[in-house]
């Protein structure tokens, strides 16, 4: 079944609508839109496409040429560029501030004056999928570095309900609907110090072979070397698992964390954070 935009908007919380030509494109649907998405290397997008996580939307239901998937607070645009798609980003309110990202160029004049004043451009940085590229010896040894008053716990369902609770870790979980999808889907590790979660390292995203990895560390705890420490024994559980523990690093310094985990660079792209742009300026 396909819905109109208006009725889009209605159930799905979202706050721009100009004409009834969008279309939400159902599970069993979604390979209508794969072509605009080939050669994408994006797990998000890959977990959308086979039916796990998000939304997607398009033009036309049947012989789409632009296509729009959602997931999180994360926006992926492919095909012609169409100002209806660039407008359903989800309410402010819900998603403060979204990533949009597009392969092609074409669509970067079209997001700029659609929220001129309200985006920020940047570039983020695609990392290799190689799973033999890891050095599980050294990440066996970045596990030594653990402090003594600290502890690593998988995450299970009281720390899931913790997490969901503090605005810093929320991420780690947020797009599982509850502590036992999570448990059946997600994968994730934190550090305890004091019966306090200071860091941890989980799956944002999941699709059929692997996950997104999320990385947060409680502001008072950062650049002591924890966050190498957790995210060294999520890759290595990953690895274990036969899941590829991919990552999409935001800036420079999550850049800097996943090379010493053994990622290597793909290749840097352009981005936009759209939304409040107090929390934009705001320190990540």
């Amino acid at each position: 079944m396909f819905l109109q935009s208006q009725e889009i908007f209605l159930l799905a919380g979202f706050y721009t609508a100009r004409r009834l030509t969008l279309y939400t494109i159902s599970k069993k649907n979604l390979q209508c839109i794969a072509p605009l998405f080939k050669g994408w290397n994006e797990t998000p997008v890959w977990s959308c496409l086979q039916g796990h996580l998000g939304q997607a939307f398009a033009d036309n239901p049947d012989t789409p040429k632009s296509a729009q998937i959602l997931i999180g607070d994360f926006c992926f645009f492919a095909g012609i560029p169409d100002p209806e798609l660039i407008d359903n980003i989800p309410d402010p309110i819900r998603v403060p501030v979204i990533t949009l990202i597009t392969r092609q160029e074409s669509w970067h004049s079209l997001i700029e004056s659609t929220y001129d004043g309200r985006y920020i451009k940047f570039i983020r940085y695609a990392l290799k999928k190689e799973p033999e590229a890891f050095n599980q010896e050294q990440l066996r040894v970045n596990l030594t570095g653990l402090p003594q008053d600290c502890e690593i716990c998988r995450i299970d369902g009281t720390l899931y309900r913790t997490l969901r609770n503090e605005e810093w870790s929320k991420d780690l979980c947020s797009q599982f609907k509850n502590a036992q999808d999570y448990a059946q889907n997600g994968l994730g590790f934190v550090i305890i110090k004091n019966h306090e979660v200071i860091t941890g390292a989980s799956s944002y995203t999941y699709y059929d072979d692997g996950i997104e990895i999320q990385i947060d560390t409680k502001r008072p705890y950062r650049r002591q070397g924890l966050a190498r420490i957790v995210g060294s024994r999520l890759i290595l559980e990953c690895l274990q698992q036969n899941r590829y523990p991919s990552w999409d690093a935001v800036s420079q310094e999550s850049l800097g964390l996943a090379k010493s985990l053994g990622y290597c660079l793909e290749a840097p792209y352009t981005a936009y954070a759209v939304g409040d742009m107090a929390l934009l300026s705001a320190p990540r």
